[in-house]
Parts: structure tokens; C-alpha cells; sequence
């Protein structure tokens, strides 16, 4: 079996959408912007580019995910990752990248989405969804990029 993981930490873009299978399984849709910014070595003009994901939580997580995530608010989204193309409104060719989410987690506190806040904001608050058995191996992230190990 061959198993990968990606991991994002970003904002809501929108409010979560929930819905019911036929079955009755629950699943949430919202998408997740990931911005990154870094200084031009030739220019040394701050640069960003944001890519956008597509995130699909299945389960409990989409129930928790609809009632305490809201636009702006900031995630930690683990789960596989499927680039996809289609055709958008103009007839050109895109692509989106699909996420389908393992484990959600809530970063900040609950009001962090209208005030900006995220990741790391001394004094947010964290909550996490319930995750389903298949990540019970999940482990907190470091509190600071100087913690990473490598």
C-alpha cells in the first residue's frame, strides 16, 4: 500500500458547507488558503503567493468542522492531496488541489478568524476535532519553526 500525507496550515476562505451521503455519513467541504512570503534576493522585494486547497472531512471531524470553523479561521489540515483538472467558466484548462482530510485541527482561538490571529498567537486557544482511529498516531506540531528538528 502506498500512503502519503500533506500537511497545510492556512485560512478558511469561505464558510464550511455540510452535508449528508445517502448513507448518512456527514461530510463538510471548505477550502484553506496557504500563503507564503519570502524577500527577493535580486529585488529584495517582499514577495507572496498564495495556493488554495480544497478540503473534504468525512465523519464527526465534518460535524465539529461545520459548527467551529467559520471564514478567516485558521487550520491545520493533514490528509492526502489529489491534484485534479477540469475546464473552469472561461473554457480554459485549470487544475485544484483536493485535499481529503485526515485530521483537522483549530488553530488559535474561536474569534482568531475576524481578529487575524493563528498559529502560535500567545494567549489563542486550541481546539481540535475528533479525529477518526485512522490517526491516532498524530502528534501536537512544534510551538515554533526554531523546534523543528531538522
Amino acid at each position: 500500500m502506498t500512503w502519503h500525507q500533506t500537511i497545510i496550515v492556512g485560512n478558511l476562505g469561505r464558510d464550511p458547507e455540510l452535508r449528508y451521503m445517502q448513507n448518512g455519513r456527514a461530510v463538510c467541504n471548505f477550502s484553506v488558503a496557504v500563503t507564503e512570503r519570502w524577500r527577493d534576493r535580486q529585488t529584495e522585494e517582499q514577495r507572496e503567493r498564495t495556493t488554495w486547497y480544497r478540503v473534504a472531512v468525512w465523519g464527526a471531524q465534518a460535524e465539529s468542522c461545520n459548527t467551529y470553523l467559520s471564514s478567516g479561521r485558521r487550520v491545520m489540515v493533514v490528509g492526502n492531496v489529489q491534484a485534479r483538472g477540469y475546464i473552469n467558466n472561461n473554457g480554459e484548462a485549470a487544475a485544484s488541489l483536493d485535499l481529503t482530510a485526515r485530521d483537522v485541527r483549530f488553530l488559535g482561538s474561536r474569534d482568531d478568524g475576524q481578529q487575524g490571529g493563528g498559529y502560535g498567537q500567545r494567549g489563542g486557544q486550541r481546539e481540535s476535532a475528533p479525529r477518526d482511529d485512522r490517526a491516532s498516531n498524530w502528534t501536537e506540531p512544534p510551538s515554533s519553526v526554531d523546534d523543528i528538528p531538522f
